[in-house]
């Protein structure tokens, strides 16, 4: 069952993101299915936590999307290589974010292989958050799609992760958010081969 608007624009990011863990993120660019099961997710919210982009209200051309109603994409650029991919939760005006870390393919895994230009399933196919996007085609092109669509969207199998198998630790790579940088907004599956390499 795809997930509808109401999953998305609830108050809690952290259990949002908690409870993506299981559920299923499917593409279909250039006609094209993939997808596969949510393993490692980030929650971000606008309120004290500095780690947010929108956690001093700045509303710029990249973070105006934060802004919408929860259930559309926020994606951007690292390293000008790398697009990540991030689920806009909360109602309107609360810029929440959960970003999507690590996936377990399942569905169009010879395509996915020939985007990242891999010859064999491995780790390094969708283990990391840049990793991902690039087997599901995702770019900043996809910046605000409605993720209750066809192009973009979220499922629910009835496969929820137990909770003696979801490890919760600090965030990746936000060593300037202060002590913020220390909450425990990580989500794992324990022992997924496809959760991202990062400490």
């Amino acid at each position: 069952m795809k997930l509808t608007s109401a999953f998305y624009q609830r108050p809690d990011v952290v259990q949002i993101a908690r409870e993506l863990l299981g559920i299923y993120l499917f593409t279909t660019i250039d006609g094209v299915l993939t997808g596969g099961r949510i393993v490692e997710t980030e929650a971000y919210a606008h309120i004290n936590d500095q780690a947010c982009h929108s956690h001093l209200g700045r509303f710029t051309s990249r973070t105006k999307i934060m802004y919408e109603a929860g259930g559309v994409a926020y994606c951007y650029l690292i390293y000008g290589r790398y697009t990540l991919f991030n689920i806009i939760t909360n109602e309107a005006g609360k810029a929440d974010a959960v970003l999507i870390r690590g996936l377990e393919p399942v569905e169009g895994i010879a395509e996915m292989l020939l985007r990242r230009g891999l010859s064999a399933p491995a780790r390094n196919l969708t283990a990391g958050p840049g990793l991902l996007t690039q087997a599901l085609g995702i770019t900043t092109k996809h910046y605000g799609t409605d993720l209750s669509g066809n192009l973009i969207w979220l499922e629910d199998r009835q496969e929820p992760v137990p909770a003696e198998l979801v490890v919760a630790s600090p965030r990746v790579g936000i060593d300037y958010a202060g002590a913020d940088a220390a909450l425990p907004w990580r989500f794992r599956v324990k022992g997924s081969p496809w959760v991202s390499p990062a400490k």
